[in-house]
């Protein structure tokens, strides 16, 4: 019988068999971080909370305990959607291309953790962080090419009397993909800097796609969005440990490696699961966050290399940061970017400072930032619960779009 067939007669019993595992990796995930807490404090890995007055090292890097754990939940979770073959009576062939595909989308979010944990322990360049998502992305793009090896898309209404109602990416279609991944992994990680935020958006964006791939069972994907649940339930618990401890007041710091774990997680997904443009309007808060960095990732306008916000101690509220440089420093497309900003009071810019008025400054090009200017100075953990909020809110627009909207563009 074929698999679709199969999975579609028991989808039940393997969705219960992932819950179970994932709520004793919850559990797993409270019970580890706090217990190898002074295992990286010895081995260096850790960090001082420059949004607290207090000096108390935090372990760095905790990503690392809830990556291994969701990946032993779904290493352990392997066979089970497979059980039907069990039964030789009931299984004509073994679906060896579905196997494939667990096994490549766990092959590339295990070298991701690995590569991630690198980050953390060598804190490579930036040039690094854009290869090394490339790298590990290859063996999911083996994967898609082998398995489905589609790069057809259907155009949207406005363009199509232009290129038709279907268009042949080709290999194109797979530097989209690569370059997908990428940006999942990135743009988690750029958009950091105060407890909880960094596993609270990936928190919010995996129960998106589980609220999405349970509302498509019903769909003519439902494979597809059963296996993204295999994979989204286990990341979603493991998380929500990790955030138990990560929520202000932090006493563990996810690193890098979580970052790129989450991101990679949700490219597996997204790609693997069909999905990956939908998956992408889950992330209209960190797409915000990208864009409004841009001038200071290109360093066409100076960036620091932190740009977290800065703790009043008097208050105890955080306010903007700010990149302080040589007014003549400055190039002319760098100058002309913050007279845009400053007139159109995206950006807090301030000439003529310092001694000899030869500096200009300007609050750091984070969403963080941006949210600190409109509302003014205020606790972290608001601050983190208002971010959290936009996340949702980015969620909401995403399937209002994703079943409303979308009728303008496609035929649904």
């Amino acid at each position: 019988m074929a698999w679709g067939l199969q999975m579609s007669a028991l989808p039940a019993l393997p969705l219960l068999i992932n819950l179970s595992c994932s709520l004793l990796g919850f559990l797993g995930t409270v019970i580890l971080i706090p217990a190898f807490k002074d295992h990286f404090i010895a081995a260096r890995l850790y960090g001082i909370d420059l949004n607290k007055t207090s000096k108390q090292q935090i372990p760095e890097s905790q990503g690392v305990i809830s990556g291994v754990v969701f990946l032993i939940i779904l290493f352990c979770f392997i066979p089970v959607p497979f059980l039907h073959c069990w039964a030789k009576e009931q299984c004509v062939s073994f679906p060896h291309d579905v196997f494939v595909q667990l096994i490549g989308a766990l092959l590339a979010i295990c070298c991701m953790i690995f590569l991630g944990f690198a980050d953390d322990v060598l804190n490579l360049q930036w040039r690094h962080k854009l290869l090394l998502p490339t790298m590990a992305s290859l063996p999911l793009l083996m994967v898609y090419f082998t398995n489905f090896g589609n790069t057809v898309i259907v155009v949207p209404k406005p363009f199509r009397f232009l290129l038709g109602l279907h268009l042949d990416l080709g290999i194109l279609y797979y530097a989209y993909m690569g370059m997908l991944a990428v940006f999942c992994t990135n743009a988690i990680n750029i958009l950091a800097g105060i407890n909880g935020i960094e596993a609270g958006q990936s928190l919010v964006i995996a129960t998106s796609i589980i609220v999405f791939n349970l509302i498509e069972l019903n769909g003519d994907y439902k494979d597809d969005h059963i296996f993204s649940l295999y994979f989204m339930i286990p990341f979603f618990f493991t998380t929500l440990g990790l955030l138990y401890h990560n929520w202000y007041p932090s006493n563990a710091f996810v690193g890098d490696t979580f970052c790129y774990f989450a991101g990679m997680t949700f490219a597996v997904v997204g790609i693997l699961g069909h999905f990956s443009k939908t998956m992408m309007m889950f992330f209209i808060p960190q797409v915000l966050n990208f864009l409004y960095s841009v001038p200071q990732l290109f360093h066409i306008v100076p960036c620091p290399r932190h740009r977290l916000p800065r703790l009043d101690p008097r208050t105890g509220k955080l306010g903007m940061s700010y990149s302080r440089f040589k007014t003549k420093d400055l190039p002319k497309l760098g100058d002309f970017i913050l007279k845009v900003v400053d007139k159109f009071w995206l950006v807090e810019v301030n000439r003529g400072v310092g001694e000899n008025d030869e500096y200009t400054e300007c609050n750091n090009f984070t969403l963080i930032n941006f949210v600190i200017k409109l509302i003014g100075p205020t606790h972290e953990r608001t601050l983190t619960i208002i971010l959290l909020l936009i996340q949702v809110a980015g969620s909401a627009f995403a399937f209002m779009v994703r079943y409303h909207l979308v009728r303008w563009f496609y035929d649904v």
